[in-house]
């Protein structure tokens, strides 16, 4: 297995600069992984290929305005920062942009409270210390941070979030829920659809392009995740009755399969609370997903080889193909897939 086996071209055109309205407007590619059928849909449709007992479990982790600016203490030169984790109250990781930022710089964010370099971390990663908590900052002053290969700005801010978004403390959105709407999901729970709320906070590292020639040596970051009991008691329960466990974005794959390895006797899952360092390549035995809904994924990145690892390379790379010939939008904003 090699990262290129995991690479495929994608016209600029194809790559989705702005969302479609309405949400579930956005058109839903529905592969069999055991026979390789594709077949054509609307997101809004997707209660037609799900069966009352079945269970969607969503990622409610909301992004948060984490790209902030500032300058350094006392040359004034300009600082960008993105944050990506929260350590403690006063204390993140951050992706930082500009020279010399050692441990021991001063910062001063913009209109905001100072800053310090903590330590180094690698590449452009670093720790970084402000003087004050800044939750209140962040709304104030945070700009949302959109992926790279967006260049178009976003008018509304909360269309990067899911309409489900509760918990803050995403660097990115867990983009397969962008797709449902407040009267879709009650549609589908009219048609006895279940739904558990679990948490993962996304961290960029889950987009970036693998850049080892073995995917294997790939190391990906942690990023923390929460199901929480009353979660793994619905998805354990519709599982012993006969429902399918229907993850909503790779996010959600991660944060079960990490469960899984807490379940005890007939159970699928168990609580989980903490970090989750799993990396599913091709090979990994799924032990709690039966179904998955999630959008184009960048080439060579750790979520197109996830899922290929639940639908196979080959299945996955000639959807892929499929969909571009067909003029799908590709990524954040980009159409979903339904993979049963």
């Amino acid at each position: 297995m090699r990262t290129a086996d995991f690479d495929y071209e994608l016209p600029a055109e194809r790559i989705a600069q702005i969302p479609v309205e309405p949400r579930d407007a956005s058109r839903l590619l529905v592969l069999d992984r055991k026979t390789g059928y594709l077949s054509q849909q609307h997101f809004y449709q997707l209660g037609e290929h799900l069966h009352a007992g079945d269970i969607l479990v969503m990622n409610e982790t909301r992004v948060i305005p984490a790209r902030l600016y500032a300058r350094k203490v006392p040359s004034g030169g300009r600082v960008e920062l993105l944050l990506l984790r929260r350590l403690d109250d006063t204390t993140w990781e951050a992706l930082v942009g500009g020279k010399g930022l050692r441990p021991g710089r001063r910062l001063l964010l913009e209109d905001g409270p100072a800053a310090e370099i903590a330590s180094l971390l690698d590449g452009p990663r670093r720790i970084v210390h402000f003087a004050e908590p800044l939750a209140d900052y962040l709304e104030a002053k945070g700009h949302t941070p959109l992926p790279p290969y967006i260049h178009t700005p976003l008018t509304n801010p909360e269309r990067y979030q899911t309409v489900y978004a509760r918990q803050p403390g995403s660097a990115a959105a867990p983009t397969a829920g962008l797709h449902f709407t407040p009267g879709l999901i009650e549609r589908l729970e009219g048609q006895g659809l279940k739904f558990a709320w679990i948490v993962l906070h996304v961290g960029l590292d889950t987009f970036a392009p693998v850049t080892e020639d073995a995917p294997e040596t790939h190391i990906i970051h942690t990023e923390w995740c929460h199901v929480p009991p009353e979660a793994a008691q619905a998805i354990n329960q519709a599982h012993r009755l006969g429902g399918r466990v229907i993850a909503v974005g790779t996010t959600s794959v991660r944060t079960l399969e990490s469960a899984a390895c807490l379940a005890s006797g007939t159970d699928l899952v168990g609580e989980y609370l903490g970090n989750t360092d799993l990396f599913i390549l091709p090979g990994y035995q799924f032990r709690a997903v039966d179904a998955l809904i999630t959008n184009f994924h960048l080439p060579r990145s750790t979520l197109i080889m996830l899922v290929s690892a639940f639908a196979g390379r080959e299945r996955i790379l000639d959807a892929y193909r499929y969909a571009i010939q067909e003029n799908y939008r590709f990524y954040s904003f980009g159409d979903a897939m339904l993979i049963v």
